[in-house]
């Protein structure tokens, strides 16, 4: 699984609630945060010290603040982190940008040790570098503190946190829900349960229980069937070829998805999601979601 692409994504996605849950910024109402651009750093920076870190730049449009930049790193194991790379890496970043305002943020996936300061001395014990860092250790968090947090990232990656197995059922549900009620795009909403699914990693047989403990009613739990059975579509769509496969993996979904919470649906309504265009799918699925009847999804 590509970890680093993974979150990459979620802190360009979400990076205030990425800056507000992996750094515990709290002030950052009224702040521009965009991201330093990778053409920018490609054109400064060796590719090795590239790869892991997304530089965020907060600005502050009234003026009260300098500029800060947050460079946000994910590491994966803790044993492998390096805090020479990174303290190289921000240097350059503070070069490159001409600030000293740059706060390093490492995320880890998985609890372990990791050297926590960096210090170049001379026999004396002076210090003539000292570099330090925020960190955000995923593993080492409860997910029962975070279950109905406001924080999209934070609720996404409940699978990550810290949880006995026997409640990963209720922890993934507790994700999903919050991926619904937190992001009103539909297209986000899928990318993210992509996410959701991947670190929560249910066996078939979680799978089968996911369905008939979190399934079995309608509204709010659609979107997590949705998450469940999405590969499924996938899989079937994949048979078809690529872009077609697509369109035809989401109208399975569909259908699945309807069936579950009107019962079979008619054949016209059924012809009328198969042959229907990608653009359109997407449109009845966000409807699917909130319809009292399968006409309320594909009608005009």
């Amino acid at each position: 699984m590509d970890h680093d692409q993974n979150f990459k994504n979620l802190i360009l996605d979400y990076p205030r609630e990425s800056l507000e849950f992996f750094a515990g910024v709290r002030e950052l109402g009224g702040t521009a945060i965009t991201p330093v651009r990778e053409e920018q750093l490609k054109e400064h920076l060796g590719s090795r010290y590239r790869k892991l870190d997304v530089p965020l730049k907060v600005e502050w449009p009234d003026g009260r603040r300098e500029a800060v930049v947050f460079v946000v790193e994910e590491e994966t194991e803790p044993r492998k982190f390096s805090i020479h790379r990174l303290a190289h890496y921000c240097l350059d970043i503070a070069e490159m940008l001409g600030t000293e305002r740059r706060v390093p943020v490492v995320v880890f996936l998985h609890a372990d040790e990791f050297p926590q300061e960096l210090r170049l001395c001379d026999d004396d014990g002076g210090a003539y570098l000292s570099f330090r860092f925020l960190h955000c250790m995923l593993g080492g968090l409860n997910a029962e503190d975070h279950l109905d947090s406001g924080n999209i990232v934070a609720r996404v990656n409940l699978p990550n946190m810290a949880h006995a197995r026997e409640r990963r059922l209720e922890i993934y549900h507790h994700a999903v829900q919050g991926l619904e009620r937190l992001e009103p795009d539909l297209r986000k909403q899928r990318k993210y349960a992509d996410f959701i699914d991947a670190y929560a990693d249910l066996s078939e047989g979680e799978v089968a229980r996911y369905r008939a403990e979190y399934c079995a009613d309608t509204g709010e739990k659609a979107m997590g069937l949705a998450a469940v059975l999405r590969e499924e579509g996938r899989q079937e769509g994949r048979q078809e070829g690529l872009i077609e496969g697509e369109r035809k993996g989401e109208a399975a979904l569909l259908l699945r998805l309807m069936a579950l919470k009107f019962g079979p649906v008619s054949a016209s309504v059924e012809e009328r999601i198969r042959q229907a265009d990608a653009a359109t799918l997407l449109g009845w699925g966000g409807r699917g979601l909130t319809a009292s009847a399968p006409d309320d999804v594909v009608g005009d």
